[in-house]
């Protein structure tokens, strides 16, 4: 028999389904960490949600609405794992065409957040927002507003004015997505001195050199690397190794490996593989790619298909090779997660209003359900927090 948590948000009450009494017990030893999930909010959702969760045991415990907040679709934490960051994506923020993003404090001991302050994202949807290396600023991507920012985190955790802001230009191909810029996320290169913007609407990874003492942003040469026309890249992720990067296409429903030059924060194209399986017509987005954590596997998100793509890395090469697809057991999974000790990805499906708890072969890198579901309104996205 699945194992299901629910938060019915309604009535913001906590049901367990049975058997109640294992999955709500505390988590205790090494590998505990809270669970963050970030929604989008409505008549159901009311913000952010948590859960703990102890990988030793596979036990989880929920700790129900942690905090409101409008449409907190994507979420990064703090290297000091005290401060948790959101974006609101919407696209009228003080009655200007922008969204915003919140701050807010973590409790160690209850996993409760407290809201510290919001301020405009400075463009239209945010996205995606992570954290730099040295914690002092947030980077954040508006989808809508086709640019990307960079915030001052202060002593206090505050968000302070952006400053930095850039601008994105141009069009792709595909007249219905790539009408004009549409900056879907933006990540830190293992050493900080980067950060790679994913731009669907231009068919480009946008490659900014990024001052750590001032919060800059300054166009690096050679400024991006491109994709496929019409492959609209959404997310991207470093190896942990730092030699190798990859993308995943949205409108492509396909990956992109790249070789990548720390030195000089170049990327050179290696190979793009479909995530779909070859008998699949049905339409498709491809969605969120996270590399484990051990180098060895990759694992990027269908919404159509509703599978997470399990991939092997050839560790010198840095290419792809095709493990298995795995049901998702939910509808579009639009982001997913993989725990702090890399035993568990946790796959958050937006239109069932669930998150599905995967085992990780260590060897394969192969998916197995481990029967446990968390039932939250539109999860959108899932953050852990390791225990102190």
């Amino acid at each position: 028999m699945a194992h299901s948590l629910v938060l019915f948000a309604p009535f913001f009450v906590l049901l367990l389904l049975a058997p109640s009494a294992r999955l709500a017990a505390k988590p205790r030893g090494k590998g505990k960490c809270s669970l963050y999930i970030g929604t989008y909010t409505g008549q159901y959702s009311k913000g952010i949600y948590a859960y703990r969760f102890d990988s030793k045991s596979g036990l989880l415990a929920p700790l129900g609405l942690v905090a409101e907040s409008d449409n907190p679709s994507y979420l990064a934490i703090h290297p000091s794992r005290r401060l948790l960051f959101a974006v609101n994506e919407v696209d009228d923020y003080g009655g200007q065409k922008a969204g915003s993003v919140s701050a807010f404090a973590i409790d160690a001991k209850t996993g409760k957040l407290t809201f510290l302050n919001t301020v405009s994202s400075r463009g239209a949807d945010p996205c995606y927002v992570a954290v730099d290396k040295t914690g002092k600023y947030l980077l954040a991507a508006n989808y809508r507003g086709g640019n990307v920012a960079v915030f001052p985190v202060g002593e206090d955790g505050r968000l302070g004015e952006a400053s930095a802001f850039i601008q994105h230009t141009g069009h792709g191909t595909n007249p219905e997505r790539q009408e004009g810029p549409h900056a879907h996320s933006i990540n830190l290169s293992p050493d900080n001195r980067f950060a790679v913007a994913a731009d669907l609407g231009l068919d480009e990874l946008i490659v900014y050199r990024f001052d750590a003492t001032k919060g800059s942003l300054a166009a690096n040469d050679p400024p991006f690397a491109k994709v496929n026309p019409g492959a609209g890249p959404r997310h991207f992720d470093f190896h942990p190794r730092g030699k190798f990067a990859y993308a995943i296409n949205e409108l492509g429903s396909t990956i992109t490996a790249f070789a990548y030059d720390a030195a000089a924060g170049a990327l050179k194209e290696l190979q793009t593989v479909s995530t779909l399986p070859k008998d699949y017509s049905g339409s498709n987005d491809d969605a969120d790619i996270h590399v484990h954590p051990s180098g060895k596997f990759l694992y990027g998100s269908n919404r159509g298909h509703d599978s997470i793509a399990v991939f092997s890395i050839e560790p010198d090469q840095g290419t792809l090779t095709l493990v298995e697809h795995v049901s998702t057991e939910g509808k579009t999974p639009r982001n997913f997660g993989i725990d702090p000790s890399g035993t568990y990805l946790f796959a958050a499906n937006q239109n069932s209003d669930n998150i599905v708890v995967f085992r990780i072969d260590a060897k394969t890198g192969r998916l197995t359900p481990t029967g446990q579901t968390i039932e939250v309104p539109s999860p959108v996205c899932v953050k852990f927090v390791a225990a102190e």
